[in-house]
């Protein structure tokens, strides 16, 4: 199996312990001491999977940025018959390597690293809040889906009023 067809959690996996930098054994305290989120954080740190989903939140929070300016920009700069055209080539040439590599690693480890049980009926890990724990990877479909290939209209000037404060739409103030 090559290096790409293999998943995040496998090719973590496949390292060598020195490759890895593991460390020191642990201590026969911290073996027998309660892993729970509380005590992460009581402890002052946060478990792997917590900063994993921040990781991955603030991703996306930030290629929506990225791509709400490129799709402005692209706005500005082409004509209304050349827009979804030119938008759809931009969306298949994003890449998300890095985030969906993230994303890869939460999908292998989460349900391991928050100790999720198993649903008998349906054999696979159970819901966390009525939902999947597992995050879709980012591609173009995900960007065409949020930014639509059509041409946002011009944005209007803002309608300015006229009158006194409190007053109707055309006369005295109404009481």
């Amino acid at each position: 199996m090559t290096e790409q067809h293999r998943g995040p959690a496998e090719r973590l996996v496949a390292r060598t312990l020195d490759e890895r930098d593991l460390g020191r054994p642990l201590s026969e305290r911290a073996r027998q001491s309660r892993r729970s989120v509380e005590e992460y954080l009581r402890a002052g740190a946060r478990p792997r999977w917590m900063e994993r989903l921040m990781e991955i939140d603030r991703g996306i929070k930030r290629e929506r940025r990225r791509l709400e300016r490129a799709h402005r920009t692209l706005a500005a700069e082409s004509r209304a018959d050349e827009f979804a055209e030119r938008w759809i080539a931009i969306a298949q040439g994003w890449r998300f390597d890095e985030l969906n590599e993230l994303i890869g690693q939460h999908n292998d480890w989460y349900p391991i690293e928050r100790d999720l049980p198993m649903d008998l009926r349906t054999r696979d890990y159970v819901r966390v809040g009525g939902r999947s724990y597992r995050r879709e990877p980012l591609d173009a479909a995900w960007i065409l889906r949020h930014f639509a290939p059509v041409r946002p209209s011009t944005p209007r000037e803002p309608v300015k009023k006229v009158g006194t404060p409190g007053a109707g739409r055309n006369g005295p103030p109404v009481i």
